[in-house]
């Protein structure tokens, strides 16, 4: 369904560019850690936190973004994001030590955390009917080719230039997404959806981000230093018990950051849940194919990133299409059947050997691995928005967001656990895909038991 208005295809634009950073950044410094701990140094642990600092910070103000892009408007926390991202990406590309350099990613991903909520809120806002899981399908293939696309750019700049342009590039985008944003202005002045009478949940906002910074260090240290070490036991017990303290507050608070009646719909709560498998499963996935290629196979950072492409051109392709046939069928059976398709992709790929042999090894796998994301993200993404109450896409959307980043960085943190001793070699490879497919097996039987097809309405078919 073709895009009706100019106003449309603008906040769709917007929406895209705006996300597309967060997104990119997620994945694109995964073949750049080598160049940059061989220009900056650090060790092992100050390569972790490149990738952790900006996933830890994302996820950790994710709710309270959603919050506020309900409370202040969709256009001004985005455009607040941008500028933010922008900063903190010239310091990565200016930062002359390993520890500015993870601060300035830190800072990435708090602003990375306005852009998505915000992106996604501005789209349902906008769009309805049939047209909003076309916009939302467009948005998810852009925004996840973006991710999985990642690595690709990074081996590109790091073997073409320098590991420092896969952040200065960021610039150009979030310098368009402004520009659009001041042409929405003048378009569209009044068009800026705010809740009316609506605070803001401190003490809540506070639990939210201490649990799930607290529990999500605690996980990524307990692999060097052990469950029982106190930098890992007082930030595990403070997390949970910050994270009880924020479901009590969300239950007994007047105006609640995340509403707990949300999660009575079952596709908001089934969604997340399957969310988690899902984006759990993406997160070890896509790393590790780029890791045994580069670390067993000796592959060049670009050739590991050429390698999963497919997965970035089937998502482009599926997602706008999947849009389609889940505002006409409903969203259960896409949920169900695509990370099935994914999941027999990565058994396919528990065959590879000690050489990886990409042709016969695993590029069938990847390709099943695109074909079936392509078909799930789109109306994972929008069964879970048509859940959400009038007004309140924003945290909706914060709160999915969360649990997949989330997702992503619990399994990166357990990878030692996964593979044993063997990170890098061919056993941890055929360890992670054989954990992987599990993962998105478990999403799809959630999906295929929980989610409802809703009920079309008369209103849908303007």
């Amino acid at each position: 369904m073709a895009l009706v208005t100019p106003v449309q295809r603008l906040v769709l634009v917007i929406a895209v560019l705006g996300s597309f950073v967060a997104f990119l950044d997620g994945s694109v410094v995964t073949v750049a850690l080598p160049a940059i701990r061989e220009e900056l140094g650090g060790g092992l642990a100050a390569q972790q936190w490149v990738i952790d600092g900006y996933l830890l910070s994302l996820s950790a103000l994710i709710l309270l973004a959603g919050s506020l892009s309900d409370l202040l408007g969709r256009r001004r926390v985005l455009a607040l994001g941008l500028w933010g991202f922008g900063a903190a990406s010239a310091l990565i590309a200016l930062a002359p030590t390993i520890e500015l350099l993870v601060a300035g990613r830190v800072l990435q991903g708090v602003a990375g955390a306005l852009l998505v909520p915000s992106s996604l809120a501005l789209i349902t806002q906008t769009f309805s009917g049939p047209a909003q899981a076309v916009a939302i399908g467009r948005w998810t293939a852009w925004t996840s080719g973006a991710f999985i696309a990642g690595p690709l750019l990074g081996g590109l700049f790091v073997d073409l230039g320098s590991w420092r342009w896969a952040f200065a590039i960021n610039l150009l985008p979030v310098a368009a997404t402004l520009l659009a944003l001041a042409r929405l202005r003048r378009t569209d002045s009044d068009g800026d959806e705010r809740m009316p009478g609506a605070r803001l949940d401190w003490p809540g906002a506070v639990l939210g981000a201490a649990g799930l910074a607290g529990t999500v260090v605690a996980l990524i240290e307990q692999g060097s230093l052990g469950w029982t070490h106190p930098l890992v036991l007082i930030p595990l017990i403070g997390g949970v018990l910050a994270l009880i303290g924020f479901v009590v507050r969300q239950a007994t608070a007047a105006q609640p950051m995340v509403p707990l009646e949300l999660f009575r719909s079952r596709n908001v709560a089934f969604g997340n849940l399957a969310t988690l498998f899902v984006y759990g499963a993406l997160g070890i996935g896509t790393l590790v194919v780029a890791l045994y290629l580069q670390e067993v196979g000796g592959w060049s950072a670009t050739a590991a990133g050429l390698a999963t492409l497919p997965v970035t051109v089937l998502n482009i392709a599926l997602a706008p299409i999947a849009g389609r046939l889940h505002g006409r069928f409903g969203p259960r059976w896409f949920m169900a059947g695509g990370p099935a398709i994914a999941a027999v992709g990565f058994l396919l790929m528990t065959g590879a050997g000690e050489r990886p042999d990409y042709w016969l090894g695993l590029l069938p796998g990847i390709v099943l691995f695109g074909i079936g994301l392509g078909l799930t993200v789109t109306p994972l993404t929008a069964a879970v928005l048509g859940g959400a109450p009038t007004g309140r896409a924003g945290i909706v959307s914060a709160v999915n967001n969360a649990v997949a980043r989330v997702a992503g960085l619990i399994t990166v943190a357990l990878l030692g656990v996964i593979t044993g001793a063997a990170v890098f070699d061919a056993e941890g490879f055929r360890r992670t895909a054989a954990a992987t497919a599990v993962l998105l097996l478990i999403g799809a039987i959630v999906s295929a038991v929980g989610i409802e097809n809703p009920r079309r309405r008369a209103s849908d078919a303007r």
